[in-house]
């Protein structure tokens, strides 16, 4: 499966006729406008798994019926892509590959999609529940922060949660995907946690990666990335 993973910078072109990448699948990792990450759906005619970043609306609270989406009781439209699969707080599998998701950064003060660390920690052991329920194999952790000491800033907004180290040892993703912390241009340093590589899809990343895979056919490869304008 080809996947383009994408987060907080738009790039230019991505969605136009122009593109030569053929992904089967879109993730978003958050601070993308539901409107860009749409253009990327109709350019390539696949589905999109994202989780929010935080500046992105609250996605909390909406309720989806036959007759559509229900928030407080009256009828609306969540933020995010039309027809995209939210999967913060979550186990989705689409496509056949399976994703554990959580939206949000560190609290550095109000708003939707901020955290501290005890909260996050709550919502990654629920995480960790659903998988287990699921009895899936994880494909891809897709969260917008980073893990604490594993490519986070040193700034209050930009420190990783220590759960999602932890989240990583215990679910071994075969890729660890998270958005927020902005190389500004430079190529960025590759990571691993545990031998689970963790890649930083600001802009985009576009890599292979085989649902359901185990033992040594596990891992990514990636065919492509860069930074946004």
């Amino acid at each position: 499966m080809r996947v383009l993973a994408v987060s907080d910078e738009e790039v230019p072109g991505l969605a136009l006729a122009s593109s030569e990448l053929v992904p089967d699948l879109i993730l978003g990792a958050g601070d993308l406008s539901g409107g860009y990450l749409e253009a990327l759906v109709d350019r390539y005619g696949v589905p999109c798994v994202f989780v929010p970043g935080n500046h992105d609306p609250d996605h909390r609270g909406y309720r989806r019926t036959r007759g559509g989406y229900l928030r407080g009781g009256l009828p609306c439209e969540p933020p995010g892509p039309r027809g995209g699969v939210n999967a913060d707080g979550r186990v989705v599998t689409v496509g056949g590959l399976t994703v554990a998701g959580l939206g949000g950064s560190i609290r550095y003060r109000g708003g939707a999609n901020q955290w501290t660390q005890a909260q996050q920690t709550r919502r990654a052991w629920r995480v960790r529940a659903a998988a287990r329920w699921r009895r899936r194999t994880v494909d891809v952790l897709l969260t917008h922060s980073p893990a604490e000491g594993v490519g986070d800033g040193k700034d209050a907004p930009h420190r990783g949660f220590a759960s999602l180290g932890r989240l990583v040892r215990t679910l071994r993703p075969q890729v660890f995907v998270h958005g927020h912390v902005h190389p500004f241009g430079h190529p960025g340093q590759e990571r691993t946690i545990d031998g689970v590589p963790v890649l930083n899809t600001v802009g985009y990343a576009y890599f292979d990666i085989t649902p359901g895979s185990t033992g040594r056919d596990r891992g990514i490869r990636i065919r492509e990335r860069r930074r946004g304008a």
